[in-house]
């Protein structure tokens, strides 16, 4: 499935732990329909020491939360959802905010 949210996209949380937060998109999981989201869902994981931590220790790790846990943020902030239009020239997919019909 083509999830509409894409890397980079600024998101808010609707549900869960962290309901209210929002942050930027680092990274897109489509065959689990999952996103990781900056700062949001953050885990603590016990690591061994490696030529990377070389001291191990517990380190904290932003973990993904499922894509219908998270809504876009349109230009004036708002959580929102997303439609798509097509160009009438190039037949290009164009996201746009169904809250105000701003493109994202």
């Amino acid at each position: 499935m083509k999830l509409k949210i894409k890397k980079g996209d600024f998101v808010q949380v609707i549900a869960g732990n962290d309901l209210g937060a929002s942050g930027r998109v680092l990274e897109v999981y489509p065959e689990k329909m999952r996103i990781l989201v900056e700062g949001v869902n953050v885990r603590k994981r016990h690591t061994r020491p490696s030529q990377k931590n070389q001291k191990g220790g517990i380190v904290s790790k932003e973990m993904p939360v499922h894509y219908s846990n998270v809504q876009m943020l349109d230009s004036d902030k708002n959580p929102t959802r997303i439609g798509i239009r097509f160009d009438d020239k190039d037949e290009n997919r164009i996201r746009y905010a169904i809250s105000n019909g701003k493109l994202l």
